[in-house]
């Protein structure tokens, strides 16, 4: 069975990797510019194994109860693994991400970005971590003054995903880059569900321009799954984050 599981993840993971070299050649980028990031949520910790025996170095986990654990254990036999947490983060929740995580995606409010301050710093470590914007809503005016999040347009669905409206992003990025224990990678973001994710990518490129421009070292660009990776290339991405495409479709959730 692992021979067999290892067979079909490495080639998924060629036929990604060609998705993403073929994508870059389009626009006259360095696939050596992107990295991969392999959604390894809902999956046994047998198939990070494989993954790092594939070349795979950055795995990205969405769930704290399930993401400790697990890399907790696999750390003790693989070396070399950068683990990205890509999911909602609760703010009592943050202290516990800030012990095993290397990078965080989802840092869409002040209150976050201190939880995971304290945390990094009760754990004696550096965090990098990125901004995330929500793209869900076309208009980036629509927002609070305090950065919150407004209900959705009318006849528009309400997010889930989170992100700070874009007008927002450079306030947010300040409050991270205020911190002691926390590195501003850049900025991160999903694309809209049911919808062109290219004007979406487009707005995040902008935004990402922006906090480049007040934060010269926050390069990151973390856009892009499974069904849209060639669009966010197009936009600039410079992380990718695949799950389904290359582990299959999730098992039953436990």
């Amino acid at each position: 069975m692992t021979v067999r599981r290892q067979a079909e993840l490495g080639a998924n993971l060629a036929a990604v990797r060609a998705r993403i070299a073929a994508a870059c050649g389009d626009v006259g980028r360095d696939p050596a510019e992107v990295t991969l990031i392999v959604v390894t949520k809902f999956f046994p910790a047998s198939d990070v194994r494989l993954l790092s025996g594939l070349g795979v170095h950055d795995m990205g986990e969405s769930r704290d109860q399930e993401a400790g654990p697990k890399f907790a254990e696999v750390r003790a036999d693989t070396s070399g693994l950068r683990l990205h947490f890509i999911g909602q983060v609760q703010s009592n929740k943050a202290a516990s991400v800030a012990r095993y995580a290397d990078v965080v995606h989802t840092v869409d409010r002040p209150k976050l970005v201190a939880a995971l301050e304290r945390g990094a710093e009760r754990a004696g470590r550096a965090l990098d971590v990125l901004v995330q914007v929500d793209l869900d809503r076309p208009d980036p005016t629509r927002s609070a003054p305090d950065g919150a999040q407004l209900p959705a347009e009318p006849g528009r669905p309400e997010s889930h995903r989170g992100g700070v409206a874009s007008t927002h992003a450079l306030d947010l990025a300040e409050a991270v880059a205020a911190c002691a224990h926390l590195r501003l990678a850049g900025v991160m973001a999903v694309a809209p569900l049911h919808e062109d994710p290219d004007p979406a990518f487009a707005r995040l490129a902008r935004t990402a321009a922006a906090v480049r421009a007040r934060f010269p070292d926050a390069v990151w660009i973390s856009a892009g799954m499974s069904g849209d990776l060639e669009a966010a290339v197009r936009h600039g991405a410079t992380h990718l984050r695949v799950g389904t495409a290359i582990l299959g479709s999730r098992p039953p959730l436990r």
